[in-house]
């Protein structure tokens, strides 16, 4: 029978002791899981404020101008295919040589809250056309209408032009009409293109003086981009724009940006790119080798915003975990209703942090709605726990958990590293701060 009889230094263990620990860890688990319905509305809300701001974007391009691309000139010229009265077709030549000097005027606009980033662009594009070998293009000499040709410069958005263009063939100014003209719309969508007649040398067959320049003036928004038609394309801009981002096809070959704006310069031959320098009756997309300047704002408060909700699960689990941990160890019960309030609490500081930074930059933001969820959170902690130990205590962990995640936000390349380190580190402190608790003999206190 002693066999059966519990030892004077062993106590058998209530089973209901152990019930109520699980029930109370299962209901942590379901409150969690519930605040991450909040949680992803809040997200919801970020995304429905980013495309408000695309829309008061899109609103001022529309009457500003949107992102410029220029791609150009090209030059077309007319022939007749097999006897005098066959079909009309084209050639398309690009220039020898291209150089575009620019320089963009930068300002930012408002629509309500939001801004917007325009510019005024000067540009001077210059450089000169040679004839290609028409025995390659199968093309009679006899055939080409070369009073007929027409230069064809590609603008993506018409409504930036701000006054009359020219432009300067040899000697002569002509001035550009709307649309392009014997291009077809896959190769250029929109434009302007100048009547031109040419003549051949009749020794060489080639151009005679087919050098040009153009000044164009251009109004857009967030981006201006260049076309590297040039058999060599050296484009050279500057700006007052202090954060640009180059995007593209091709990085400048050289750059310098300081406080006061930027410089920068590419370089790009016709071995770069993945169409012709001529052709005839095909549809090269010359827009895909494109390459420029972006001038967004430079912080996005919605997309940090959005990163920070991404975390919002590890910091109500954690907190509740801290929690769980004070009742275990202190004896001292935190109702799940309690829970529930410290969870919409944590959850009110994604609420402020996206209201506060559409009108304030997004660190001092995020100082303020970390700041005021902390002292909210210590405050309840204080009223609920009777402990100035605890109560300090949690607001040491909270402000710990609040600056790790500013740091992951701010690290955008090191992001997953301090993530993985960050959370390798939280796990080993839950080990060491949970190695001495006695699972199977819990106070009942835990009881609610």
């Amino acid at each position: 029978m002693e066999l059966f009889m519990p030892k004077n230094n062993q106590e058998e263990i209530p089973p209901e002791r152990d019930h109520s620990v699980l029930w109370k860890m299962g209901t942590i688990f379901i409150i969690t899981l519930i605040l991450l319905i909040p949680a992803s509305l809040i997200k919801g809300l970020v995304n429905e404020r980013q495309s408000t701001k695309s829309e008061a974007v899109a609103e001022v391009g529309d009457k500003w101008g949107t992102n410029q691309i220029i791609t150009g000139p090209v030059l077309s010229i007319p022939y007749k295919s097999g006897h005098s009265n066959g079909l009309t077709n084209y050639i398309h030549i690009l220039p020898e040589s291209l150089n575009v000097n620019g320089e963009i005027i930068p300002q930012t606009l408002k629509r309500g809250i939001f801004e917007i980033a325009v510019y005024d662009s000067q540009s001077a594009l210059s450089g000169k056309f040679e004839f290609p070998d028409l025995e390659k293009l199968k093309v009679d000499p006899e055939a080409l209408m070369l009073d007929q040709a027409r230069l064809n410069l590609g603008i993506s958005d018409m409504k930036g032009i701000e006054n009359d263009i020219k432009v300067k063939w040899n000697n002569d100014e002509i001035s550009f009409e709307p649309g392009v003209s014997h291009l077809h719309k896959d190769v250029l969508k929109t434009g302007i293109s100048a009547p031109l007649t040419l003549s051949l040398s009749p020794t060489t067959q080639n151009l005679e003086n087919a050098d040009f320049k153009i000044q164009l003036n251009l109004k857009g928004s967030e981006s201006l981009a260049f076309v590297p038609v040039g058999k060599e394309t050296n484009v050279k801009i500057f700006s007052s724009w202090n954060s640009p981002s180059f995007n593209g096809d091709f990085v400048p070959k050289e750059r310098t940006i300081t406080e006061t704006g930027f410089n920068a310069s590419w370089i790009v031959t016709h071995l770069n790119r993945n169409f012709p320098q001529n052709w005839k009756n095909s549809r090269p997309d010359l827009n895909s080798a494109a390459f420029g300047v972006d001038f967004y704002i430079p912080v996005d408060n919605y997309q940090k915003s959005e990163r920070s909700i991404k975390y919002a699960i590890l910091f109500i689990g954690l907190t509740f975990l801290v929690f769980f941990f004070i009742e275990v160890r202190n004896k001292r019960p935190v109702h799940p209703v309690q829970y529930s309030l410290i969870g919409i609490a944590l959850c009110f500081f994604y609420l402020l942090l996206v209201s506060i930074s559409e009108h304030l930059s997004f660190n001092f933001s995020y100082l303020i709605a970390s700041s005021s969820t902390i002292i909210m959170v210590t405050g309840f902690t204080k009223a609920v726990l009777k402990n100035t130990n605890l109560t300090l205590m949690m607001g040491s962990i909270l402000s710990t958990l609040y600056l790790f995640i500013f740091m992951l936000i701010q690290l955008e390349d090191y992001a997953l590293l301090t993530r993985s380190i960050g959370l390798f580190l939280i796990l080993g402190l839950i080990m060491f701060f949970s190695r001495k608790i006695d699972w199977y003999r819990l106070n009942n206190s835990l009881k609610i």
